[in-house]
């Protein structure tokens, strides 16, 4: 009988190859991957549902082009509520009862703070789509990314645009008590004091619906210019009530919040929010690649919006970057997928998604801070204006910053 000798290199070889199928066959399919979203009060409802939307379709995308490691993908989605309690819950869920092998989505920093040490302790890659504050990147947990601007950063756009309002002297900032309210109310109000501008903070609960006596407040102080900091439903309340008030939209620059991106619930809500301004995330839509234009056309024929909002377009760029990265490790072990994270270059509906600082190279090294730690670097960020009721925010004027500028600002008063 013939003996078949094997070398120490080849028999190298075929351990290293056993293992890499082994690795790649370790998951029972389908591979589930965790979705992140506020479906309930007090969370950004309609935010919620944008991101669940564009979650979803991202698992169909995804599984059209032949899904992960021989499997499809199934995403499974949470509702957070918009709550650091419920956001723990459903990720502990997620995790030791769904089975999922990484996180994508949600929407509230809140939910992000909260929920980031659970599944960094348990190993399991967390890329966060619209989460702001830096903390939750800042200490730098070896399994968290995230693709949102930094709260730091944005806030920046906000006091910076604020700024080239004419005769701008005394601004009121309405933010809500949260993770990502308080800090960025604070950033804000340095960034405009550094330019000779006093402002005002008025804290509120989230998901709160009366603002009858904050908003006698804020008219107590005559503002020039009014910044908003709400999430969700909240953010159209205040609107209207102060347009009621004889401070909204169309009688003092007004800058809402981001939930004004939802233009069809946006004109339902604040029938007089004509004027306003809104930050945005991405490039102008005539910059969009082919698949953010098919992912919008896509959109809007199954919500009937006019339009995909940024958060959407965030949701499902976080939920494509694990999936190709579990392909690219080969593996559905978490520190293999961080490892191809950290290597990634991923063609996003919001452009090349990669993160240059992690365990291969730390923020400090190019004088950064530790806020730096797998984070996107390079979200565009703009200032729209609705000056036409009725009108999409995509098709809105870009008047921030000139880089992208598409009109002039409108300022009532």
């Amino acid at each position: 009988m013939k003996k078949t000798i094997i070398s120490v290199a080849g028999l190298a070889a075929v351990i290293a190859l056993s293992f890499s199928v082994a690795d790649a066959q370790a998951a029972s399919c389908p591979i589930k991957i965790g979705g992140l979203a506020p479906l309930s009060a007090p969370g950004a409802v309609g935010g919620g549902e944008a991101m669940r939307d564009a979650m979803l379709f991202a698992e169909r995308d995804i599984n059209a082009a032949g899904g992960v490691l021989g499997c499809d993908v199934k995403v499974v989605i949470a509702d957070t509520e918009g709550l650091p309690e419920k956001a723990a819950a459903v990720m502990e869920k997620l995790i030791t009862q769904d089975g999922v092998v990484g996180v994508g989505g949600a929407y509230h920093s809140s939910v992000g703070v909260a929920s980031k040490d659970i599944s960094n302790a348990r190993s399991i890659p967390t890329v966060f789509a619209e989460t702001w504050n830096d903390t939750i990147t800042g200490d730098k947990q070896k399994f968290i990314f995230r693709i949102a601007p930094l709260s730091s950063w944005a806030s920046a756009t906000l006091w910076q645009a604020a700024l080239l309002v004419p005769n701008v002297k005394n601004v009121a900032i309405i933010t809500e008590n949260t993770d990502y309210g308080i800090p960025a109310a604070e950033e804000t109000a340095k960034g405009l004091e550094s330019g000779g501008v006093k402002s005002t903070t008025f804290g509120v609960d989230i998901g709160m619906q009366d603002f009858s006596g904050i908003i006698e407040r804020v008219k107590a102080g005559k503002p020039d210019y009014i910044i908003v900091l709400n999430t969700g439903e909240a953010g159209y309340n205040f609107a209207q009530q102060a347009a009621d008030a004889g401070i909204g939209p169309q009688d003092v620059p007004f800058q809402a919040g981001q939930v004004a991106l939802e233009s069809k619930a946006w004109w339902e809500n604040v029938p007089d929010g004509n004027y306003a301004f809104v930050q945005r995330i991405g490039t102008p839509v005539s910059t969009w690649n082919d698949k953010a234009k098919k992912l919008n056309e896509d959109y809007k024929a199954k919500t009937g919006k006019g339009a995909i909002e940024s958060y959407a377009l965030e949701a499902y760029d976080s939920i494509s970057i694990l999936a190709q990265a579990i392909n690219e490790a080969n593996s559905t072990d978490g520190n293999k997928i961080v490892t191809a994270l950290e290597n990634i270059s991923h063609d996003g509906t919001l452009g090349r998604i990669y993160f240059p600082y992690g365990t291969q190279k730390d923020p400090s090294v190019d004088g950064k801070g530790d806020e730096w730690w797998h984070q996107w670097p390079d979200p565009a960020m703009t200032m729209i204006q609705y000056q036409n009721e009725g009108e999409e925010s995509t098709d809105s004027v870009i008047v921030w910053p000139d880089a992208y500028k598409s009109g002039d600002a409108v300022y009532v008063k």
